[in-house]
């Protein structure tokens, strides 16, 4: 799951991501709008953290022009403002959900997977594939019903496809969520984390459909 940060105090974006990254959440950050917005236009995200208050552009303006230009991924806003009129401004510019600050960061990790998971058209927090089941608010992976060990890439990648199950996720797109900044290296690249999670899940459970991408059909097989 990978998600862009926006948020002109440094310190508490530092805070906020580096208690994401604890969650398995791949996250990058701007610090102004402006960039906010080019990021939110161009990159591929499971659902945004916005501020109101930044420099450049206002993030209601940002949430704005990314609903005017279609992007649809989940937006939550995170601010000081807790007035009536702020929160009524911020879902008519097409928030998905408002958290005022000081806020504790479970609320935060909890309503994020909410949102990612109500995108994905999910109703239900726990989603299955064969033997494989994920609790989407707790990002906890059983596999027959133990509990699955999963270093935080191979959980990115995997919480991607299941969240997708029996869909082709692009690889580009997959990648992209995984990762922040430039591609994993060689050791940690998306073949060798899709191959370990065949180790540990099956064999036949993520499938390669050769020039486009992986499909997740199960787990559990040998």
């Amino acid at each position: 799951m990978k998600i862009l940060l926006i948020e002109d105090d440094a310190l508490l974006a530092r805070e906020i991501a580096g208690a994401l990254r604890d969650e398995n959440f791949a996250v990058d950050i701007a610090a102004n709008g402006e960039d906010g917005l080019h990021l939110g236009d161009t990159e591929f995200y499971d659902a945004a953290v916005l501020d109101l208050g930044l420099p450049k552009i206002p993030g209601a303006k940002v949430l704005r022009a990314w609903r005017a230009n279609g992007r649809q991924l989940p937006v939550l806003i995170l601010t000081a403002r807790d007035g009536w009129t702020d929160k009524v401004d911020g879902f008519k510019a097409g928030a998905d959900d408002y958290l005022t600050k000081p806020f504790r960061i479970e609320e935060l990790v909890m309503r994020l997977r909410a949102l990612v998971r109500r995108a994905a058209g999910h109703a239900s927090p726990r989603i299955e594939c064969g033997a494989l089941s994920f609790e989407a608010q707790t990002g906890l992976f059983e596999l027959n019903g133990l509990p699955l060990k999963l270093t935080a890439l191979e959980w990115r990648v995997l919480e991607c496809l299941i969240m997708r199950k029996g869909i082709v996720v692009d690889r580009t797109e997959l990648s992209e969520k995984v990762y922040e900044g430039d591609a994993g290296t060689d050791s940690n690249s998306l073949e060798v984390i899709v191959a370990r999670l065949r180790r540990k899940i099956g064999k036949d459970a993520i499938e390669t459909v050769r020039g486009r991408g992986y499909r997740l059909v199960g787990g559990g097989a040998a």
